[in-house]
């Protein structure tokens, strides 16, 4: 069932950095959303939060918002080991969600809560907004036409540097690690661009610490037989490496900074027939991914960021620590 009500009225869990680009400043521009609410385990941080972006309520707890019946959505950027709590929590308060990266703290509880959404009739979304810009989309257009030909190869990468280490996404007991944070992209990207879900034929990490690794190399095999890898870190020798490559027989495809498509928007194929670069908006991929929100929310439209999905992406970086020799798992 959805919610016909226009605007969506989101409430915000946490007064987090992302959550201005990710969510208030795409707002201001959509009138199927409006951002009305705010909660902080730091009420006074929630407030000056709200004073900064013009949000009209602030709430004394995540629990109160929650349940606060003038919210019809929640928006999670929680650390990535409370996406599941709160998730469920607004799933039992019959709110619609958008849940920021990776989704859960492992596959079982992705599955869990794949489970509750589907029979809650509310939307879930995991927030890879880069899913939604026209120059992702585009990619996997020229993919799938075959112009690249078969696939050999898909590469992803997505590292960073991240010297703070007392940062929560060093935090084993809050899902974090270079593979939850930086690497459930590269994934995901790597996922999009080779058609499926791969299995993981090797993984070898660089540790923080005993149970957090700060960067991390697989090696991917897909169903159809082409192969692929993913390389993420937080601190590593490669300080910064953001790009995506699809390998064909009969050409090659990259992507410069796929996480912000919008910072960069172009791609550059080479094939036989010679060299080109395609061009896209500047637009944000938050700005699309609000749109697919609102309009999977009002009119019922499919996303392809499902839980579904998010199931299949935590499985991924299940295997990839198992394939590491890093378990346990991270904790639900």
């Amino acid at each position: 069932m959805t919610e016909r009500r226009t605007p969506i009225r989101f409430g915000i869990l946490g007064a987090a950095n992302i959550a201005p680009m990710a969510l208030v400043i795409p707002a201001r521009d959509n009138a199927e959303v409006e951002v009305a609410s705010v909660a902080a385990r730091d009420v006074s941080r929630a407030r000056v939060f709200a004073d900064r972006y013009a949000i009209a309520r602030v709430h004394n707890s995540y629990e109160d918002l929650i349940a606060d019946p003038e919210v019809d959505a929640i928006y999670n950027p929680l650390p990535n080991g409370l996406h599941g709590r709160w998730t469920l929590a607004a799933l039992a308060a019959g709110k619609h969600v958008l849940c920021e990266k990776p989704f859960a703290a492992n596959a079982s509880e992705a599955q869990h809560i794949a489970g509750v959404a589907a029979a809650s009739g509310r939307v879930v979304m995991e927030a890879f907004h880069y899913r939604y810009h026209p120059l992702t989309r585009r990619a996997e257009e020229i993919v799938a036409s075959g112009e690249l030909g078969t696939l050999h190869q898909v590469d992803a990468s997505f590292c960073f540097p991240l010297p703070r280490f007392s940062d929560i996404r060093y935090d084993y007991a809050l899902a974090g690690g270079a593979t939850m944070d930086a690497g459930c992209y590269a994934i995901h990207i790597a996922r999009t661009l080779g058609g499926s879900t791969p299995k993981i034929t090797a993984a070898q990490a660089k540790m923080r610490g005993p149970q957090i690794d700060r960067a991390m190399t697989a090696t991917l095999r897909f169903a159809q037989g082409h192969t692929g890898r993913i390389r993420c870190s937080m601190w590593s020798s490669d300080l910064l490496r953001v790009s995506a490559t699809v390998i064909g027989t009969r050409g090659t495809l990259r992507m410069v900074n796929p996480v912000l498509p919008h910072l960069f928007h172009r791609l550059r194929v080479k094939t036989a027939e010679g060299k080109r670069v395609e061009r896209f908006p500047g637009r944000t991929s938050y700005a699309y991914q609000l749109d697919a929100f609102a309009a999977a929310v009002i009119r019922g439209e499919p996303v392809p960021t499902t839980v579904e999905d998010a199931v299949e992406n935590m499985s991924v970086i299940d295997e990839i620590y198992t394939a590491a020799g890093l378990l346990p798992r991270r904790p639900t």
